[in-house]
């Protein structure tokens, strides 16, 4: 599969679209000529980004406002964005970016299992309901896009990064079998596994990253690299050549030698 993918008039639900990878996703989507529905909890934020991405590019911008990591939230999040997208006549959605996530960094045990939970809602779960959502619309339909937002975490396990780590390798391993399932069914499928991001993930996982460091990325570039790869058909790209190295080599070893490393290299973080 390599024909570019249909973006201009059709619609995209962006999830995590408030700031970081998420809002890079929706302005370049609009840039494209997509219509959008930003999907967070901050309504505030997201109004206000809808309305700048609404005044440069044309297209729609709609706001749904969501915690996802709660019981419900993800098929009512999913609903009210084909309806906005059904009623600017523009509908279905056309594209999903599943990109709502957070991490903690910390010692297992000692990080509260309740935050851990919440964690591995938003990370898998959530992922997963909108992903289910998406496709049975598009796969009737014989076309549409998902692109799920990993991280290089995915690729093994990580010291003091352990449940964070674990709800990447779901969802690459997860967006791989969705991929291989829907070979040639006219929707395609892309794993974004993303390096260390200077975003406000940051912020709530507890780490530091900065340009200039191995495999760091802008948000912006970062999204540019998904979408040429999902142009282009990939299934899985980690953008930058210190990610794609490290993901290649972390499959490569045994997994206790990939954590011990991984160890390393957090704690010089």
């Amino acid at each position: 599969m390599s024909r570019h993918f249909d973006y201009r008039g059709r619609w995209a639900l962006v999830t995590g679209a408030s700031m970081g990878i998420g809002e890079a996703f929706a302005r370049a989507l609009a840039g494209r000529g997509m219509h959008v529905v930003l999907c967070a909890r901050s309504a505030d934020r997201l109004a206000a980004l809808a309305g700048e991405i609404q005044a440069r590019h044309g297209v729609r911008a709609a706001v749904v406002a969501a915690d996802l990591s709660r019981p419900g939230e993800a098929a009512r999040a999913w609903a009210e964005a084909e309806a906005e997208a059904e009623a600017g006549a523009e509908g279905p959605i056309h594209l999903l970016v599943n990109n709502a996530g957070f991490g903690l960094h910390g010692r297992f045990d000692e990080l509260p299992a309740d935050r851990q939970a919440e964690m591995v809602a938003l990370n898998c779960t959530a992922v997963l309901q909108l992903a289910h959502l998406a496709l049975g619309q598009m796969r009737p339909r014989g076309s549409g896009g998902i692109i799920n937002v990993g991280s290089v975490a995915a690729f093994q396990p990580v010291p003091m990064k352990s449940v964070y780590a674990a709800t990447k390798a779901f969802v690459l391993s997860l967006s791989e079998a969705m991929a291989e399932e829907n070979r040639g069914s006219g929707v395609r499928i892309l794993c974004l596994s993303p390096g260390p991001t200077p975003t406000g993930f940051q912020a709530v996982a507890g780490t530091r990253v900065q340009l200039g460091q191995p495999g760091v990325l802008t948000a912006e570039a970062v999204v540019q690299a998904g979408l040429a790869a999902f142009d282009a058909g990939k299934t899985q790209v980690a953008p930058g050549f210190a990610n794609r190295v490290t993901s290649t080599f972390a499959r490569m070893l045994p997994m206790g030698v990939a954590a011990r490393i991984a160890r390393r290299v957090n704690d010089s973080r």
